[in-house]
């Protein structure tokens, strides 16, 4: 609470500083619009898509510019009084000038009516396909994926649009990875949500395509960005129009795998707007089947303080197991906006979502011991998942526009809060008429872990003159993070609870960041420019696991923790521009901070022949790229090639080791013989890489799109790791990701589409993780003047199943798992926009302002409830 009032306090302040100077260092602050409408002066209809670009009166360099909707409408708001020039050009049309266009006190609004362009005779039919063209965009800092114009996306969710953004793969898991690299930091709409702290993945799967407008990637961050996130920064921007008048749409897929069902209405008049945004996604009940080997080969290794072991371990562990899974999320947003006038304007934005997924299954369990066959033991497991994820995000943004164009001050405050409860079951028993009992304990768990995040910041703009611009801003980051973890023991049958309290845990973890920035843009004569910035960021870490029965026996002795270190973020981008070709030469530095569940040193048993522990001695992992771009238009294709090289110190892996344990309970000491997780600081990398992405038409109604990332895994284990060392880890390995797909727009507004991709198995230490690839093919039919659309989606059409086959190895143990997910689907889609308005597009070259926490690396491990899991379900 005392976070929001400082909030408060601080825009209050900023409002009662605005109303004591003139706006905008004095002058009018009454403000108009521009309006009209475009039309082709042969067929009477409407252009769409075309550029209105915005000059002052007799200038040669553009203020800002639109592009015209679908029925040939603009409109510029905000207009200060004065003369302008209005330039209207289209592909296919002669450019037409209108100088001056005015605007005064008494008359502020200008609407110049129905402007007609005459096409050229030569170019009439390259007009039908300009609509479809940019579905990739290479920007100075980015790249652009328009996810609207996807056929095959429609129906699915934010992980299908994903798998073919280029440079991006998702593996079967739905973990996001830029050129392998899955420390990636996802953003919506440019600022964080609680929700993807807890599980990414599964947050993802909640937001339908058809709420997504555009994926941007950034693989070299400036220093404006948090430092967070070695791998690059990923934003998914949703449908928000910018329209006056009321206006939505509705849209959604039926399919045999999965349901979706999106709606959004937009209300925009003068100087208000506000829109409203409801989508979700339910999937049919999937069943996964997993086969688990692990082998031990090892002198027994003894628990601390126990009995050493005399013999030998040589144990094969199985278990074949089959799980249904069910998964729903929904996520709704409420936008408002209001300009009081042309310099000062506040947007409030609340974001609600809700999901979760539920798991039932189990299978057969077999242990068998190569030097005493008395120990070999069949028996059987049952369990039961239930998990669910909600929250909000909420967030305030205002802004102050000075005089001087460009030059403006934003102040921004969000608070996310986030819930995730984690509930599970397992029950083992042995085969009947053996006289043994299961070696692995019954157990039940609940995982209840609750997340607030408190933002404040401020960024600040000033064209200095036309070759230097200076951004900087300061911010800071308040998370506050608690787990509550609770083990029972419980007979085969799940009855005769008895909280267990060596695996129980309470978690209170504290992090504090305060950040500063400073970025110059230089532009120079030829065509050159320059991004220039430097970034501090101090860290304050605090820790508090402790057992919540203090009186039990056999607790883990768990300790509290802190740490605070300093990083200091250059970063540099050099472009040179030589007509339609880019060469762009940058360098950017990142950190990895180590997160919760990375740090918490509580033993994780509920897999207990796989147990896991955090590493609260961690360092942060240190990045540094230096990456080579070139790109350029030839006529409607696009071509990119990069060449980079990174240099990881401090490399985080989860590093097993073979562990033989002894559990008193009572009178009876329980040998257990597996493997356990610890997180390490394990390596030095140096990986070299090569991309290329392209769009080409080789004929009009064709597209063809294509995208190729190539890169090494060279770890240098330090010394201290030596024993873990899967020799295969210390040769140079070479991971690639790609993507390919073919769009065809047939006559009468068919559409057609075909894809396809593919991501190598990725490497680690011990072993490597599955490679994972689907293709899919989409048709789709538009009418009402593209109004309404129905189509239909098929993915891995000749194929019910995937199977994925992960192994791990080090000196001593060997694990190999082999899963199969279903993926074949078939579905019908739908769409329809309803409403009269008349269209307004964001200026191009303006940054969307506001929180942007691209600092903690995503995943299971940011949210308090993402310490459970347990049993033996799978997603």
């Amino acid at each position: 609470m005392k976070r929001i009032l400082l909030l408060i306090i601080v825009i209050c302040a900023a409002f009662t500083a605005n109303a004591q100077i003139p706006m905008g260092g004095g002058g009018s602050n009454i403000v108009g619009k521009i309006s009209g409408k475009v039309i082709d002066s042969l067929t009477k209809k409407p252009v769409d898509y075309a550029t209105i670009s915005l000059f002052k009166s007799g200038g040669t360099t553009p203020v800002t510019g639109v592009l015209t909707d679908g029925n040939g409408n603009f409109q510029f708001n905000g207009i200060k009084t004065g003369k302008y020039k209005i330039s209207v050009s289209f592909i296919g049309y002669p450019a037409r000038t209108f100088d001056p266009v005015e605007t005064t006190a008494a008359k502020p609004d200008n609407n110049m009516g129905t402007i007609l362009l005459k096409p050229s005779a030569t170019a009439l039919k390259e007009v039908q396909v300009v609509g479809q063209a940019a579905l990739i965009e290479n920007k100075i800092d980015k790249i652009v994926y328009n996810a609207e114009k996807d056929v095959t996306s429609t129906g699915g969710n934010a992980t299908d649009v994903l798998q073919k953004v280029p440079l991006v793969s998702v593996d079967m898991n739905g973990n996001v990875a830029i050129r392998g690299d899955q420390n990636v930091r996802v953003l919506i709409n440019g600022k964080p949500s609680g929700a993807t702290s807890a599980s990414l993945s599964d947050v993802l799967k909640t937001i339908p395509a058809d709420q997504i407008k555009n994926i941007e990637v950034v693989t070299s961050p400036s220093a404006k960005y948090d430092a967070e996130g070695s791998g690059g920064i990923i934003n998914i921007i949703t449908k928000t129009k910018n329209a006056s008048g009321i206006s939505g749409s509705v849209s959604g897929g039926v399919g045999t795998r999965q349901n979706n069902g999106n709606m959004n209405l937009n209300y925009n008049k003068n100087r208000f707007n506000f829109s409203a945004n409801i989508g979700g996604n339910l999937t049919w009940p999937q069943t996964m089947t997993s086969e688990f080997t692990q082998t031990i080969n090892t002198p027994a290794i003894p628990a601390s303080g126990s009995t050493p072991a005399k013999d030998a371990v040589n144990q094969l562990n199985q278990n074949n197991t089959a799980n249904k899974t069910k998964r729903h999320g929904v996520r709704g947003t409420l936008t408002a906006g209001y300009e009081f006038n042309g310099f000062n304007s506040i947007n409030s934005t609340l974001a609600l979502n809700d999901g979760g997924f539920n798991t039932n299954g189990g299978g057969d369990y077999s242990i068998k011991n190569y030097i005493d066959s008395a120990k070999n033991i069949n028996y059987f497991g049952n369990s039961t998942n239930r998990n669910k994820f909600s929250g909000f995000d909420w967030n305030l943004d205002y802004t102050h526009k000075f005089k001087k164009e460009g030059h403006e001050i934003t102040v921004s405050g969000q608070w996310s809060h986030s819930i995730i409860k984690t509930d599970y079951t397992s029950l083992f028993a042995a085969q009947p008429n053996t006289g043994k009992a299961a070696p692995q304990p019954s157990q039940k768990g609940d995982n209840n872990g609750k997340n607030n995040e408190y933002t404040l910041q401020a960024d600040y703009a000033l064209p200095i003159n036309k070759t230097l611009k200076l951004e900087a801003g300061g911010k800071t980051i308040q998370r506050r993070i608690n787990s509550d973890y609770n083990i029972y023991s419980v007979d085969s049958l799940g009855y005769n609870q008895v909280i267990d309290a060596l695996n129980s845990n309470l978690y209170d973890y504290k992090q504090n960041v305060y950040a500063g920035y400073g970025v110059f843009t230089i532009t120079l004569p030829k065509n050159y420019s320059v991004l220039a910035g430097f970034r501090y960021e101090n860290t304050q870490i605090a820790g508090d696991p402790k057992t919540p029965f203090a009186s039990e026996a056999n607790q883990q002795d768990l300790k509290p923790f802190n740490a605070s270190y300093n990083t200091y973020i250059p970063s540099l981008t050099i472009q040179k521009v030589i007509g339609t070709n880019t060469f762009k030469l940058s360098y950017s530095k990142r950190i990895q901070r180590p997160s919760l569940q990375v740090l918490n040193p509580f033993i994780n048993r509920a897999n207990i022949q796989a147990q896991s522990v955090g590493n609260p001695n961690l360092a942060p992992e240190v990045s540094q790229t230096i990456e080579l771009n070139y790109n350029t238009f030839i006529k409607s294709s696009v071509l990119n090639f990069s060449v980079y090289y990174k240099r990881t110190s401090d490399l985080i892996e989860g590093l097993a080791q073979p562990l033989t344990e002894y559990i008193q309970t009572g009178a009876k000491i329980d040998t257990v013989i597996g493997t356990r997780t610890i997180q390490r600081n394990a390596a030095l990398n140096n990986s070299w890489g090569a991309s290329f992405f392209g769009s080409v038409n080789p004929f009009k109604p064709l597209t063809i799109r294509g995208s190729v990332n190539v890169f090494t895994y060279n770890p240098s284990v330090y010394t201290e790791f030596a024993n873990y060392i899967n020799t295969d880890a210390i040769k140079t390995q070479y991971m690639y990701t790609m993507f390919g797909s073919a769009t065809y727009n047939f006559p009468k507004d068919f559409i057609f589409e075909a894809f396809g991709f593919i991501n190598s198995p990725r490497r680690t230490i011990q072993g490597a993780s599955p490679s994972f690839g689907i293709y899919a093919f989409g048709v789709k039919k538009q009418f009402m003047n593209k109004k309404a659309s129905l189509g239909f989606n098929t993915v891995q059409p000749f194929a019910v199943n995937k199977a994925f086959n992960q192994n791990i190895s080090s000196p001593g143990f060997s694990q190999v798992s082999k899963t199969q997910f279903p993926f074949q689907s078939f579905g019908i889609t739908f769409s329809y926009s309803f409403g009269k308005m008349s269209f307004k597009a964001p200026n191009p070259g303006q940054k969307k302002k506001g929180v942007n926490n691209d600092d903690q690396i995503q995943g299971g491990d940011q949210q308090g409830g993402g310490m459970g899991g347990g049993g033996n379900g799978g997603r």
